[in-house]
C-alpha cells in the first residue's frame, strides 16, 4: 500500500509526500490542486476525518519529493506481461525493456497497416511489406529490399537488368571450354551446385531458391572467381616467355572476370552502404515511435485520472441535487411494485435514501425502509428507519442526538397521510455520535400494513411511487 498513490491508486510516479504524511504522484497532486479549491487530503477524510487539520491542505508548495520512497520504487522486482516475452528485473530498467520488447506488437513505419512483433520487423519489411520498395531510377523497375541491398538487378548501357545472368552465362561458357565431359548443372540441383550451392529440390522450390539466394549466389560467384585468378596468375608465372595461344585466351577471360568483379564488388560495397543507411534511419524510427508510445501511455493515464475525476463530480453533483440542510427531507421512490418483489424474495431487502442534514453543518443521516417489513413487521408491515451516519462535522455537535423524529407517508390525493414519530433513547448507541459509518436504524418497524399500502382505497403508491417524508425538529 506505501507504494500506491492516494488519489490514482497505481505505484507512485515522481511521489511527493504532503504535511500530514500522505502520498501523491506529482501529476495527481498538480491535478487536485488545479482542479479543487481549498483542497483536502482524502485519505485524512477516509482514516479519522475527526483529525482534519492545517495539514491536510494539499498544495504543490507544501509537498516535497520523497526520494526514499521512488529509490525503493525503483528496486521492484517487476516482469513484462507481453505473452511470449521472459524478462524480468527492476522497476527502472522496465522503461527501457519496454521500447525493446522483442515481443512488443508495434505497427509498420512504412504506413502498411500491418501490426508486427518488434523481432520480426525486419522480416516483415524485407518479405511481406507493400510499401517497402524501391524504384531503380535507370530501368523504372520496383524492386523489393532485398533485390536492392544486393543490386541484383543492375543497368548496363544496353538497358538489360539482369547481369546477373549475363555474367552467369559467360561463366558457364567459359569452364565449359576447360571441360567438354562434365556437365555443369544438375538435373534436380541448383544451377550455382559447381561454385557450393547445395540446394536440391523440385522445379517448383528451385525457382523459389534462386530468387531468394540472390545475394549468397553473387558471394559464391565471386569467390569462386578469385579463386581462378589465383590459380592462372600462378600458371602464368610458371610459364616461360613463350605463351600458347590457349594460355593468351584465358588470360583474355580472366580480364573480362576481373572487370566484372571490380562491378560486383562496388555494387556490393554501395548495397552495404545503403544497408547501413537505413539502419540508421530504422533506429531513428524506433526511437520515434517509442517516444511515441510513452507519450501514449502518458496520455491514457491522464485520460484515466480525469474519468476518474468525472466521475467523481458526477456523484457530488447528484448529491448535492438531492441534499438537503434543514432537517427536512422527501424520498421519493419509484418502482414500487418490482422492489417489493424484491423485498419478499430477498434479492433487496432494504432500501436506504440518500443522505441529508439537519444543517449546513448539521447531523448527517438518511432512511431506510423495509417494503416488505422486518423484525415484528416482517411480511405484514413496512418498516421505516431513521440512520444517523458518520459526517464531516461530528466533533463539533453536541452527543448523544436529541432531537424529535417525524415520519410521513405521504396519501397522494392528500386526503390521510401516516404520520408517526419519535423521540431519541439517550442510552442507545443508535443515537451515539458515530464509529463506523453508520449507526445501528431505529425507528418503526410497524409503521404501516402491507394490506393498507397495497389497498386501492388510498393513494400512499400511485403510478408505482410513494413519497416519504422526514422531519427533524432542529430547535
Amino acid at each position: 500500500q506505501k507504494y500506491l498513490c492516494s488519489n490514482c491508486h497505481n505505484v507512485l510516479k515522481k511521489a511527493l509526500q504532503t504535511l500530514c504524511g500522505h502520498r501523491y504522484c506529482s501529476a495527481c497532486l498538480s491535478w487536485i490542486v488545479r482542479n479543487n479549491k481549498n483542497a483536502i487530503c482524502q485519505k485524512c477524510k477516509e482514516e479519522d476525518p475527526s483529525t482534519l487539520s492545517e495539514g491536510s491542505l494539499l498544495a504543490e508548495e507544501r509537498a516535497f519529493g520523497d526520494a526514499a520512497i521512488n529509490k525503493e520504487i525503483s528496486e521492484l522486482q517487476v516482469h513484462c506481461m507481453t505473452l511470449g516475452c521472459s524478462w524480468s528485473g527492476i522497476m527502472r530498467h522496465f522503461e527501457e525493456h519496454q521500447s525493446l520488447c522483442e515481443y512488443a506488437l508495434i505497427p509498420c513505419h512504412t504506413g502498411c497497416g500491418h501490426v508486427v512483433m518488434r523481432k520480426k520487423l525486419a522480416d516483415h519489411l524485407e518479405n511481406g511489406c507493400v510499401n517497402n520498395v524501391t524504384t531503380c531510377q535507370k530501368c523504372q523497375r520496383s524492386l523489393s529490399s532485398s533485390e536492392y541491398q544486393v543490386r541484383a538487378f543492375l543497368c548496363f548501357r544496353s538497358g538489360r537488368c539482369n547481369p546477373f545472368q549475363l555474367v552467369f552465362d559467360y561463366f558457364l561458357s567459359f569452364c565449359f571450354q576447360q571441360n567438354h565431359s562434365a556437365p555443369l548443372i544438375s538435373k534436380d540441383g541448383c544451377r550455382f551446385s559447381e561454385v557450393g550451392c547445395s540446394f536440391r529440390g523440385s522445379k517448383e522450390k528451385m525457382k523459389e531458391h534462386e530468387k531468394t539466394s540472390v545475394g549468397a549466389h553473387m558471394l559464391l560467384l565471386l569467390q569462386h572467381i578469385k579463386q581462378l585468378k589465383a590459380n592462372l596468375c600462378s600458371a602464368a608465372k610458371a610459364a616461360d616467355s613463350s605463351i600458347p595461344r590457349s594460355e593468351l585466351d584465358l588470360e583474355n577471360k580472366l580480364h573480362v572476370f576481373e572487370n566484372i568483379m571490380a562491378v560486383l564488388n562496388k555494387e556490393v560495397e554501395t548495397s552495404n552502404l545503403e544497408i547501413i543507411a537505413f539502419r540508421r534511419q530504422s533506429e531513428l524510427d524506433q526511437n520515434i515511435i517509442r517516444g511515441l508510445e510513452l507519450k501514449i501511455a502518458e496520455l491514457h493515464r491522464c485520460l484515466t485520472q480525469k474519468d476518474a475525476g468525472l466521475s467523481s463530480l458526477h456523484k457530488s453533483l447528484l448529491f448535492s441535487e438531492q441534499a438537503s440542510y434543514d432537517g427536512v427531507f422527501l424520498w421519493k421512490i419509484t418502482d414500487v411494485g418490482r422492489k417489493l418483489q424484491d423485498s419478499v424474495t430477498g434479492r433487496t431487502v432494504s432500501l436506504c435514501s440518500p443522505a441529508f442534514y439537519t444543517a449546513k453543518y448539521g447531523y448527517k443521516v438518511c432512511l431506510r425502509v423495509y417494503l416488505n417489513g422486518d423484525g415484528t413487521g416482517k411480511g405484514t408491515h413496512m418498516s421505516l428507519f431513521f440512520v444517523i451516519m458518520k459526517g464531516d462535522y461530528d466533533a463539533l455537535l453536541p452527543w448523544p442526538f436529541r432531537h424529535k423524529v417525524t415520519f410521513m407517508l405521504l396519501d397522494q390525493n392528500n386526503r390521510e397521510h401516516i404520520i408517526d414519530a419519535f423521540r431519541p433513547d439517550l442510552t442507545s448507541a443508535s443515537f451515539q455520535r458515530p464509529v463506523n459509518d453508520m449507526n445501528v436504524a431505529s425507528g418503526c418497524p410497524m409503521f404501516l400494513p402491507l394490506s393498507k399500502l397495497q389497498s386501492p382505497k388510498f393513494a400512499y403508491v400511485k403510478e408505482d411511487t410513494l413519497f416519504l417524508k422526514c422531519i427533524i425538529e432542529t430547535n
